[in-house]
């Protein structure tokens, strides 16, 4: 991602490390020479001040001062020194074993105000100067002058150690810096992925709901601030869901509702002339039979049973018939509700094919089955059942051998970019074109006496198409080169 938040993460902090390793590396070339230079008049100061508290106290001509307490002193401060006792001509030398070094000390301190010099502090009894060695043309901070008791004295440290420490401090800071940037980066670079990992999972689940997909959900680290954002988004997938479910039901339950008062009294007139109709044949063959019984038309026990079968086998037809005439009648009136969810079609379809993969077997047919994978959709999921239950059933009484002498039938989907398409085909007979636009309408039948023979009433399409419309889904049938394809779409999730 070209403006990832972990290569934005790393690369301020990242420049963060650099600019402050070069502040640092800056601010050391600059003023580390001066501090130094500070430093070491503190030190100077520091020794002076030791002598003429020394010279108070009685201490200066004592062997363990000069043994013990200057020498540590000097070593500690790099430090060499001189003090002419006036009274009596004597040198007293610390910091400087050599007797060639006293000699220079002492010659330096004659010719002090002869050598090259810059002031750096002046006082009554002293003056600080940085100055440069004739001979060996280094440099020193001397500090010279006078103690309280009027005893000369000089003090030296060399200033070219300082200016030697300070470029090599600045050189080791640069290369440290360096090292400790690249490190640093290499670190902060992993680091960062741990951070901007679970925004990136957030990210990815708010796309999914942004195309109404609520199965993702944030299962990262909860302990923290991205933890507790993780945790209000599911929240928000679990509501939104919920409102888009309530919305759906809403708003098809106001379709229905606006179109309800006109059709319910030109259905209820169609409803009770249809009923009539069909109830006709079933009623006058029970009326007959039974008649046939009480006159006692035969004294054949094999035909008073058939009598028998023929009443039960009729009742049994109409009572189906009423409950699916009851079942259209409430999906045209709208009095059914249609609960919109969202539901895995797929496994609703395994489920049912199992269920009647006995009625196929019988009929010596073969069923394929779809590719086992989640399809989710939005519709009423026992309506959905209802209309599958339909298209099964027709295709299971009307399969017939194909050209290869084969019984198929064949279920499958069509995932389109928003609906899915469920096919149901089965071989046989083509349907007359001229009837394919009768057969949603009720008690419609394309051949009478079959759809007598297995016991259908011209129904159940009917049923498919007022379920279909309730959900505002489309559906249909087609004609193929060796049987019959019906399908109906519902809105994918």
């Amino acid at each position: 991602m070209k403006h990832s938040i972990r290569k934005q993460f790393a690369g301020i902090f990242i420049g963060m490390m650099a600019a402050t390793v070069s502040f640092t590396w800056l601010i050391n070339t600059i003023f580390l020479d001066d501090y130094y230079l500070n430093e070491k008049q503190k030190n100077l100061i520091q020794v002076y001040e030791t002598l003429n508290k020394a010279e108070k106290t009685g201490q200066l001509d004592s062997e363990d001062f000069y043994n013990i307490t200057m020498s540590n002193l000097c070593s500690r401060y790099n430090i060499t020194g001189l003090v002419v006792d006036i009274r009596t001509q004597k040198l007293l030398a610390f910091g400087a074993d050599e007797e060639q070094s006293k000699r220079r000390l002492w010659d330096s301190l004659l010719f002090i105000e002869h050598n090259p010099q810059k002031i750096l502090q002046e006082s009554n009894n002293y003056k600080m100067l940085v100055i440069t060695d004739k001979i060996s043309k280094a440099e020193y901070i001397d500090l010279w002058g006078n103690l309280e008791n009027g005893d000369m004295f000089l003090l030296r440290t060399p200033l070219e150690s300082i200016r030697d420490s300070a470029v090599i401090s600045n050189r080791f800071l640069g290369y440290i810096g360096i090292i400790a940037t690249m490190i640093s980066a290499m670190i902060i670079w992993f680091l960062s992925k741990k951070y901007t990992k679970p925004i990136l999972e957030l990210a990815k689940i708010s796309q999914k709901m942004a195309r109404l997909d609520f199965e993702a959900k944030y299962v990262g680290e909860k302990d923290n601030e991205i933890g507790i954002l993780g945790e209000n988004i599911n929240l928000m997938s679990m509501e939104l869901e919920r409102t888009i479910s309530e919305l759906k039901s809403a708003n098809l339950e106001l379709t229905k509702d606006i179109e309800r008062k006109e059709r319910n009294e030109e259905m209820r007139s169609e409803f009770l002339a249809n009923v009539s109709h069909e109830l006709k044949t079933p009623i006058a063959l029970i009326q007959g039979y039974a008649e046939g019984l009480k006159d006692n038309v035969t004294d054949s026990q094999e035909e008073k049973e058939y009598y028998c079968d023929v009443i039960i086998d009729e009742s049994r037809k109409m009572n189906e018939m009423v409950r699916k005439l009851l079942t259209l009648n409430q999906l045209e009136f709208g009095n059914e509700i249609v609960s919109m969810e969202r539901f895995n079609l797929s496994e609703l379809i395994l489920n049912y094919l199992q269920f009647v993969e006995i009625l196929v077997n019988q009929k010596g047919a073969s069923i394929e089955l779809p590719a086992q994978i989640p399809v989710f959709v939005w519709a009423d999921e026992l309506k959905v059942e209802e209309v599958f239950m339909n298209y099964i059933s027709n295709a299971v009484h009307y399969v017939k051998e194909d050209a290869l002498g084969q019984k198929k039938i064949t279920v499958d989907f069509e995932v389109k970019e928003k609906s899915v398409r469920i096919l149901v085909f089965n071989t046989g007979d083509s349907i007359p074109e001229e009837s394919i636009p009768k057969l949603w309408d009720k008690f419609y039948k394309v051949d009478k006496a079959r759809t007598r023979e297995y016991g259908g009433n011209g129904i159940g399409l009917s049923i498919v198409k007022a379920i279909m419309e309730s959900m505002n889904g489309a559906y249909g049938v087609e004609n193929k080169e060796n049987g019959v394809l019906f399908w109906f779409e519902l809105e994918r999730a």
